[in-house]
């Protein structure tokens, strides 16, 4: 069973009247963000991992 076009239009104004034009249009651009910046992680190269130097080596005084 497949919403109709009147079914649809009956969701899209009872969402809008849940949350307002303001809300959907902040959570719209939030979502092209993330999208954005997924796009851009997958597309730079992966940065070499440098080894942090551990606190032990430096603890040889004793």
């Amino acid at each position: 069973m497949n919403p109709g076009p009147w079914g649809i239009l009956i969701i899209v104004v009872a969402v809008l009247l849940l949350f307002g034009r303001g809300k959907i249009a902040g959570m719209m651009g939030e979502v092209a963000s993330g999208i954005k910046s997924f796009q851009r992680g997958m597309t730079e190269e992966p940065k070499p991992v440098e080894k942090a130097e551990t606190k032990d080596t430096e603890k040889t005084d004793a």
